[in-house]
């Protein structure tokens, strides 16, 4: 894994592969290893594979308090421009995914396609304000728990019923050697207030999304509402999958974006 400094803040990422450049964003637990092991290795057969550990993720720094969706995508975007990458195709899963969507307020050119995996328009646009506040109130009463408590609570949302033991435990013990609370804690924040519908509709780009039908966190009512929102988007809905589809479901995602990108 390598490293460089932006804006203050060491950022640990993962690069394989030559071709069209594809950048991968985890979700608010895990990191990029974790989450995109299987794509990083199968999809830098044709593309340069950058996933990073977003700032209070994985290898990073944990970002100032006060970080935010706009404060991620400037981070991000100064990523890209250190690794000299222009107009990349961006992959984001839940808070990946929104942070992918932030993107074209602050840096609209950056982006020459998006696939978007469980994701929202931020928690305050894509739920109700109600499930939004409970869900960061029980957000920040984990992020309090020791390492493996805080795994333990968290996994059940993130996968379904019937996804792979193996591959689960390995998700979970990743959650618990690179937790850092304050990290989470500002990635939590971050979803909560963020309310990216009127974005939605500067959304030039080739768009595809990727939902789960047993997806406890981001529900098929969060999936219509983006497809309907988002001009021309495609949604594919995987059957039996839940939120953490990179992991759960990694074959059928990556066959996915694989087939989704070469028409790009």
């Amino acid at each position: 894994m390598d490293e460089v400094e932006v804006a203050g803040l060491r950022i640990a990422f993962e690069r394989a592969g030559e071709g069209p450049p594809l950048v991968l964003l985890h979700g608010f637990v895990g990191d990029a290893r974790s989450t995109w092991s299987h794509q990083i290795e199968a999809l830098s057969e044709r593309f340069t594979v950058v996933a990073w550990d977003a700032p209070g993720a994985g290898r990073s720094s944990c970002p100032p308090e006060a970080f935010r969706l706009p404060e991620y995508a400037d981070c991000l975007a100064a990523l890209l421009d250190e690794l000299g990458l222009a107009r990349v195709h961006l992959a984001g899963l839940s808070f990946g995914g929104a942070l992918a969507l932030q993107m074209f307020e602050r840096h609209a050119t950056v982006a020459r396609s998006l696939v978007l995996l469980g994701a929202y328009a931020g928690w305050a646009g894509s739920l109700t304000p109600d499930e939004a506040g409970q869900r960061l109130i029980t957000c920040l009463r984990f992020s309090r728990l020791p390492p493996e408590e805080f795994a333990d609570a968290m996994v059940p949302s993130m996968f379904s019923g019937s996804a792979e033991p193996d591959a689960v435990e390995r998700f979970r013990a990743a959650m618990v050697a690179t937790f850092d609370p304050a990290g989470f804690r500002a990635m939590a924040h971050a979803s909560a207030e963020a309310d990216l519908r009127p974005l939605l509709r500067k959304v030039g780009v080739p768009t595809l999304l990727l939902y789960g039908d047993k997806d406890a966190r981001a529900p098929l009512r969060v999936a219509t509402d983006l497809h309907e929102a988002l001009p021309g988007s495609r949604l594919f809905v995987l059957p039996g999958v839940g939120h953490l589809s990179p992991v759960e479901a990694s074959g059928q995602v990556t066959e996915r974006i694989r087939d989704f990108l070469r028409e790009q």
